[in-house]
């Protein structure tokens, strides 16, 4: 979720609406702080419990972690985000500036890669069971892992070249985004950047993968009596499905008030400036949205959170998968 991507230059403070500022600003910093709370807690119960359970090491599970691990870096870069929107500057150094932009950008691009490479798996597992089991093995998804990450990293470059504060004269301290001249262009290069990189392309893959799945299960005809695995395969694929849906309509908003900020001449109204606050904290909700999911949609998932939170003993859940 990026403050940054939509410039705090393009929505000034500007004192006519500071009222109004502040009163949006004390309510999305304290949904902030709910969402990083929610977000650290169920996260972080996700990474405990696939590390500690056999059963949880599953290939889907193994990038599941991964994109915990990125909500959790996301989160811990919330409460620095809130404080500036809540004092309207930034009262930290530019490296802790450089820090959580990157961070904060990183998740966006982490959490979409890794939901393409699971919705890539889902049709391995299921259009090609056989073929692909050599490839759908939890160590060949670590060195999967490793790769997105890096990739992650490699595509924020320019976040992490040209984050930093802005300390014009007259002007509040803010973390933002320090293009060269033209400044315009840069940013708008940037916002089509990160669009292309980091919703675009990706849906179009993951949309390919499961048009292919549903093809498959259409003409083979998965009956209702399958057997036991392919009906575990049918309950992930579900699951991968929805965790993807779900991320679409929490970041759908926010990339289109990005490419729409670079494209139409939209006034920059204060409701509009409101509106967009509340559209860069869908983004964040969605960090939260995933472990709760996951409850929900994984009997795996819902025993071993009942399991660490003592709701109930839960058996089945050692033993190696």
């Amino acid at each position: 979720g990026n403050e940054s991507d939509f410039g705090l230059e393009i929505y000034p403070h500007n004192s006519t609406n500071h009222g109004f500022d502040q009163t949006s600003s004390v309510v999305i910093t304290f949904v902030y702080f709910v969402v990083c709370a929610v977000g650290l807690c169920g996260n972080t119960l996700v990474i405990y419990v696939i590390l500690r359970y056999a059963k949880m090491k599953t290939v889907t599970n193994i990038y599941i972690l991964n994109l915990a691990v990125a909500d959790v870096l996301c989160m811990l870069s919330l409460p620095f985000i809130s404080i500036q929107l809540l004092l309207l500057h930034w009262p930290f150094g530019s490296a802790i500036c450089r820090v959580v932009l990157t961070v904060d950008s990183m998740n966006q691009f982490t959490s979409i890669f890794f939901l393409t490479v699971m919705s890539f798996d889902r049709y391995l597992a299921v259009v090609h069971p056989i073929k692909s089991t050599k490839w759908r093995k939890p160590r060949m998804a670590k060195t999967i892992s490793l790769a997105m990450w890096s990739v992650s990293l490699l595509v924020n470059l320019p976040i992490m070249i040209y984050s930093g504060v802005n300390a014009k004269r007259n002007e509040a301290r803010t973390c933002t985004m320090l293009w060269p001249e033209p400044q315009n262009t840069y940013y708008t290069a940037f916002i089509f950047y990160t669009f292309f990189l980091g919703f675009f392309l990706p849906l179009i893959v993951i949309s390919m993968c499961y048009l292919l799945i549903v093809i498959k299960v259409k003409s083979s005809g998965m009956r209702v009596g399958s057997t036991k695995r392919k009906r575990s395969e049918r309950k992930v694929t579900r699951m991968v499905s929805i965790v993807v849906v779900v991320f679409v309509l929490c970041w759908l908003p926010f990339y289109v008030f990005n490419v729409t900020s670079v494209t139409g001449t939209v006034p920059t109204t204060p409701v509009l400036k409101s509106t967009f606050d509340f559209v860069v904290v869908l983004g964040y909700a969605n960090s939260c949205a995933n472990p709760i999911l996951y409850a929900f949609l994984s009997d795996n998932f819902k025993k071993s959170f009942q399991n660490v939170l003592c709701l109930e003993r839960v058996g089945g859940l050692d033993e190696i998968d």
